[in-house]
């Protein structure tokens, strides 16, 4: 694969951002693509592995888990971009991954984590020009089997699994509450890390080309009922995600400017897309004096958006130690390594207000508001992680108090499953996560013809892993609908 001496001809060339100062003034995406001539010589550094890590990723992505989940054939369209076989690379992409545009923008590459390459940048360079090329064509299935699957919810899940299932040649279609097609792709991910009128809406339309039906606006346990579905349907697949934020139960949480973080981020995209942030239906953080609680994608999409808000201020908390500068010795390679970084969101506040806006090892014990019950202030202690008699694993540092100047408070701590409606309509039985319980592999649930998949079934978890989740659960649904099955 690749050039034999390539590695050791080309360095290293990572994913080009704009500058921090100027991004921060529009909502475009920040990555600049790269030139031919380079990813073709990226390309070539592919070394012929004896064991390609880059692919292959393990089922549950357990404490070893490394490479790719949908074990694409990376050292393959490595090989074919080298030698300028674009179209080629863009097949043997499409051969394991629905939607390559989407994860070579968001996905943190496990892949790369167990390789040396650049991969998400040739990645979606690849399919990017496979439709500025106008190789990716609607492709309908040529024979239809008269069955109807219902796909609950269109997250990166529910649009793989509607995707395949149409390939298959049955009726599907996909039930979306909100009033766009794309869930978490469509809301959950701000605009400057994937577009989604040049990106998300170009693939939806192609699928709606290809014969998916796309309802909005009907959320099935509340608009729909999931019994009448269930009657309509020969096969329902809930790919609802894991949308039920984890709160904060402590003094204030009831005042104004204290918000979940994805109700910021849902309002934010939908004005940005609705009227460009005129109507002003978005909670705003332009002025004030920022807070995000907690880390991961979220707590950084909260970060970047705040930028672009234009905040005064912006601090980021973290319950947890700073991660070390390199791997340690019980996270070796090719595991994904778990080190300190700045993400975009975190190098956009360092580069305005002169650094890194986390803070480690703090916990939020009050929020305080003002005479008309808005938030103006939090307080905080330090912590230590060690655990104590029947609390949580960590104590409060004596002597470190401290109160923060706050108007606006975003929670980025995660989630705690899906919301019920469907599963509780259909009696589908919950594990004790109060995850749709399927098991892996099989993705039925404990009700015939009902199958789960993504963030629904496994928890919170990354884009990549609900595309293989959602293609795995098509394959199981067409073997249920006819016998057997020619999925992949």
């Amino acid at each position: 694969m690749g050039k034999p001496t390539g590695f050791i001809e080309y360095k290293r060339k990572k994913q080009t951002y704009r500058d921090p100062l100027e991004r921060v003034g529009d909502w475009d995406e920040f990555v600049i693509p790269l030139s031919d001539e380079v990813l073709q010589k990226q390309g070539a550094r592919c070394m012929d592995c004896g064991i390609p890590f880059c692919h292959t990723g393990l089922p549950m992505g357990g404490p070893a888990a490394s490479g790719c989940p949908l074990n694409n054939l990376i050292p393959e369209w490595n090989d074919l971009v080298y030698r300028d076989h674009w179209k080629d690379a863009l097949d043997r992409l499409h051969k394991t991954n629905n939607f390559p545009e989407f994860t070579g923008r968001v996905c943190p590459a496990p892949c790369e984590g167990s390789c040396v390459l650049g991969i998400k940048t040739i990645e979606s360079e690849i399919v990017d020009r496979g439709f500025r090329e106008g190789w990716i064509l609607p492709e309908p299935p040529p024979v239809r089997t008269g069955k109807k699957v219902a796909v609950v919810g269109s997250g990166p899940s529910g649009l793989a699994c509607a995707a395949q299932l149409n390939r298959a040649g049955h009726w599907v279609t996909v039930y979306e509450r909100a009033d766009r097609i794309g869930g978490l792709l469509m809301y959950g991910i701000p605009n400057m890390k994937l577009d989604k009128r040049h990106v998300v809406e170009r693939r939806i339309n192609l699928m709606a080309t290809e014969g998916v039906r796309f309802v909005t606006n009907t959320e099935i346990g509340k608009d729909l009922s999931a019994a009448q579905l269930r009657d309509e349907c020969d096969a329902i697949v809930i790919c609802t995600g894991s949308t039920k934020p984890r709160d904060l139960p402590i003094e204030g949480r009831n005042l104004k400017g204290v918000h979940f973080a994805m109700d910021f981020l849902r309002a934010n995209t939908k004005s940005l897309l609705d009227s460009g942030h005129a109507d002003g239906q978005y909670i705003s953080a332009r002025d004030k004096h920022v807070i995000v609680i907690g880390g991961g994608d979220t707590g950084t999409d909260c970060v970047g958006t705040s930028m672009r808000h234009g905040c005064k201020s912006l601090v980021q908390f973290e319950i947890l130690e700073r991660p070390p500068d390199t791997r340690l010795p019980n996270n070796p390679w090719p595991e994904w390594p778990r080190v300190y970084k700045l993400d975009y969101g975190q190098d956009e506040a360092k580069a305005r207000f002169g650094d890194d806006p986390r803070t480690y090892l703090i916990n939020t014990s009050k929020f305080v508001g003002d005479e008309n019950g808005v938030v103006k202030a939090l307080h905080t202690t330090n912590v230590e992680w060690v655990p104590t008699p029947g609390g949580p694993p960590f104590r409060s540092v004596p002597g470190t108090e401290k109160v923060w100047p706050a108007d606006l408070v975003l929670l980025a701590m995660g989630f705690l499953g899906p919301e019920s409606p469907v599963l509780d309509q259909l009696g589908v039985e919950k594990d004790p996560r109060s995850n749709a319980k399927a098991e892996y592999g099989k993705f039925a649930t404990n009700v015939p013809g009902v199958f789960t998949a993504g963030d629904a079934r496994r928890g919170q978890s990354l884009v990549v892993w609900a595309i293989h989740e959602g293609r795995s659960a098509a394959r199981e649904c067409d073997r249920y609908l006819m016998g057997s099955t020619d999925l992949p």
